[in-house]
């Protein structure tokens, strides 16, 4: 057995230099056969395990003439502090990929900060996605905190929270908010924010040197909606009043209004910040999400975004 897992970790090992000389140094599969001491088609068969075994990570930084307009362009029209638009597949233009690639770039680079920071992270797929593509890293000099709570009403995690994620990646300390994602009243909320513990995430967040959100949209395909939090009936009487998106769980309108009254009553999370002077980056893409995009940007909840050029294009359109 144990020989077993040493001739695994020796492949891998293997894998790892192929893919090392062929993406970083740009050997050809010849140069990598002479160099490790074997035939063309184990180099071809090496440098195709470090793909498939993820241990390489492509990154594109060509700056790509057309992503770079569209980028200058929502940042001036939205007054963005940071923009960075990706490629789209015309196949999949709602793909996160390339986004997630891009977020995890923009955590990475505040993460190997040498001065500590307080980063505050929401939840939802692209957020996932992005912490997925984070390398392991060495940072206990930063705090990770959550923004909104990682519990379902029954008490069981939310299958999106990806603070813990994070702070595994970093090795840093984290902070959690140990509540479900909506009270069951306005009175049990205030009884929930009141305990310490909850307080002091709070305070943290409100202190965020850098914030990481997702943005939701609000029909019949919600995230909200789909994983559970909120009904059909409650998407219907938010798109009565108004609303286009959500950020961490509030829900708002066209201007980036939170809006008052139904089920936001309710909301755990940490409140929104809006015109903050620290960077508050929102990672998105897709056709459903323009409107909710486009609501946060003009409302100021968020002033840093993360997007796909198919997305970008549409919310230039007006």
């Amino acid at each position: 057995m144990a020989s077993r897992i040493e001739n695994e970790s020796s492949r891998l090992d293997d894998a790892a230099r192929a893919g090392w000389l062929y993406y970083v140094a740009g050997n050809t599969q010849d140069e990598i056969a002479r160099k490790l001491g074997v035939s063309r088609q184990s180099a071809q068969r090496l440098v195709s395990l470090a793909v498939s075994e993820r241990l390489i990570k492509v990154r594109l930084d060509h700056p790509i003439a057309h992503c770079m307009e569209l980028s200058a362009r929502l940042t001036d029209t939205f007054g963005l502090k940071n923009c960075e638009v990706v490629p789209s597949d015309s196949d999949t233009p709602s793909s996160i990929v390339g986004i997630a690639q891009a977020g995890a770039a923009e955590m990475e680079r505040h993460l190997k900060s040498p001065h500590p920071k307080i980063i505050a992270i929401g939840t939802g797929r692209a957020l996932r996605a992005c912490v997925e593509q984070l390398p392991p890293m060495d940072c206990p000099q930063h705090s990770i905190v959550s923004l909104l709570g990682n519990m379902m009403s029954d008490g069981s995690a939310t299958a999106y929270n990806v603070v813990i994620r994070v702070a595994e990646r970093a090795n840093a300390k984290h902070y959690p908010m140990p509540l479900p994602v909506y009270a069951r009243s306005v009175e049990e909320k205030h009884i929930l924010h009141n305990q310490e513990p909850v307080h002091n995430i709070l305070e943290l967040a409100r202190q965020a040197d850098v914030t990481f959100v997702g943005v939701g949209n609000m029909d019949m395909n919600a995230p909200l909606l789909v994983d559970g939090f909120l009904t059909r009936d409650d998407i219907r009487a938010f798109n009565r009043v108004g609303a286009v998106g959500e950020i961490t769980s509030w829900v708002y309108d066209a201007d980036g209004n939170v809006i008052r009254g139904l089920v936001n009553d309710r909301v755990n999370s940490a409140p929104l910040a809006v015109a903050s002077p620290n960077p508050i980056y929102g990672i998105a893409a897709g056709e459903a999400k323009g409107e909710a995009i486009r609501g946060a940007m003009t409302g100021k909840l968020i002033n840093c975004l993360i997007t796909n050029e198919h997305t970008a294009e549409l919310l230039l359109k007006r």
